[in-house]
């Protein structure tokens, strides 16, 4: 009998309820991260936050959760890279209004810089994010995309260091800080290490550059998603200038195949991975004052150099890939909001939304996917995808992959996407940091 009437009004229970169980912020259900959020709350206005990475992880990620829903639901938004323009701007905005608790902020301080956290997620992302990929795509998909991408990144810069003269910006700014920005990576595997380099190399506060460079990147993949959406409206028109999803001609994509490490978690690895990209990070410090070049940097050297040469086992890479799938899942919302609070200024922010600003990054994307559709024509690829996969170059890492890609519906790229942005971001990288630490 009891079991019938709580049959009865579990039924009857609305719909809408239903729903609203089911509706998940990050990975939590609703009731548990209003639970979280509750607790967080009432421990930030009791001022009893610890200050240290318990509190600080405990405001970015459940704030980094909030906004990186808010950023994937709200329509167009959502199309552009959303989850990052939130995450970036609502936290500079509260802080430059007053608006975010001072204990909330010290934790987050505490974390990001004190206990250098940035640090141990840039480590696992980039080691993860080169190691991980697989040898053949690797090596035979940047052999394919190797000409249309240095085509494209030479057409960029050259398009975007004419129009910035037009404007009065000079070459050198609007290359390091601008055009660099764009086809570096993304924010987090691109903008952050570059920061990082330059602070040390210009002895500027890294605040200072990531507020100067962040805009750019994020004009950069909005720019690149529009264009990808065109240029698959263009395909449905021209038959002959689209492969509707195939990149080479003679149609042995295939031969790249699905990346080998999509087998399930396994926790032994995770721990592996982690040791390896904490000793990248250690190599690249210990080799910094030998070779001038900043830490970060020199990880993604030493990163690029072991999976050429092939020395580590296949399961130490694997371990490399599932550390980095695990911190950018759960902690690139948590690394964006700890950016947008200490690192980007809202007011600077504003003010690199000028029209000579948002000129300078349009040239360089749309000059990048240009010479890419043309290089792509001569070199028996199909243009369109050819060119949509060097707007990859200027996207927010994966997750601006997946919005171009997308945006033009054609996820089936995604190992050239990645080569274009993993790959390529990484040199781009390399080579800024060199150029800089030359000319000063």
């Amino acid at each position: 009998m009891t079991d019938t009437i709580i049959k009865l009004a579990d039924t009857a229970r609305p719909a809408r309820f239903s729903a609203l169980a089911t509706l998940k912020i990050g990975p939590l259900p609703i009731a548990v991260y209003l639970a979280a959020a509750l607790v967080c709350a009432v421990a930030v206005y009791s001022g009893k936050l610890p200050n240290d990475v318990i509190g600080g992880l405990s405001v970015l990620m459940l704030l980094g959760f909030l906004l990186g829903k808010l950023g994937q639901t709200i329509p167009v938004l959502k199309q552009i890279g959303g989850t990052a323009i939130l995450c970036l701007f609502v936290p500079s905005a509260l802080v430059s209004y007053g608006l975010m608790p001072d204990v909330a902020l010290k934790a987050i301080a505490t974390t990001f810089r004190t206990a250098n956290f940035q640090y141990f997620f840039i480590a696992c992302l980039v080691a993860g994010s080169i190691l991980g990929m697989p040898y053949r795509v690797l090596i035979q998909g940047f052999l394919r995309m190797f000409i249309p991408l240095l085509i494209g990144t030479i057409a960029a810069v050259a398009a975007g260091i004419a129009v910035g003269l037009l404007f009065g910006h000079s070459p050198k700014d609007t290359f390091f800080f601008v055009i660099i920005p764009i086809v570096g990576g993304g924010l987090a595997e691109g903008v952050l290490p570059l920061s990082i380099a330059y602070s040390e190399m210009l002895q500027r506060p890294q605040a200072e550059l990531v507020a100067q460079m962040v805009p750019a990147a994020l004009l950069g993949n909005v720019v690149a998603i529009v264009s990808a959406g065109l240029l698959a409206r263009l395909g449905e028109k021209r038959r002959d200038l689209s492969g509707q999803g195939t990149l080479v001609k003679t149609g042995d994509d295939d031969i790249l195949g699905q990346p080998q490490s999509d087998r399930p978690i396994e926790l032994r690895l995770l721990g592996a991975g982690i040791v390896l990209s904490c000793g990248l990070f250690v190599l690249g410090t210990v080799l910094a004052p030998f070779t001038g070049i900043p830490g970060p940097i020199m990880m993604i050297i030493a990163a690029v150099a072991l999976k050429l040469t092939r020395l580590l086992p296949a399961e130490m890479e694997l371990g490399a890939y599932q550390i980095n799938k695990f911190m950018s899942t759960n902690l690139t919302f948590a690394i964006l909001v700890a950016m947008g609070t200490l690192l980007v200024s809202w007011q600077q922010l504003v003010a690199s939304f000028n029209p000579g600003y948002i000129m300078i990054c349009t040239a360089t994307v749309l000059a990048m996917i240009a010479s890419g559709f043309f290089a792509g024509k001569l070199l028996n690829m199909y243009p369109v995808e050819a060119a949509i996969v060097t707007a990859c170059h200027s996207g927010l890492g994966g997750t601006g992959d997946v919005a171009i890609l997308g945006a033009a519906d054609r996820m089936g790229l995604m190992a050239f996407a990645q080569i274009a942005t993993r790959v390529g971001g990484a040199i781009m990288i390399v080579i800024a940091t060199l150029l800089m630490k030359s000319i000063g």
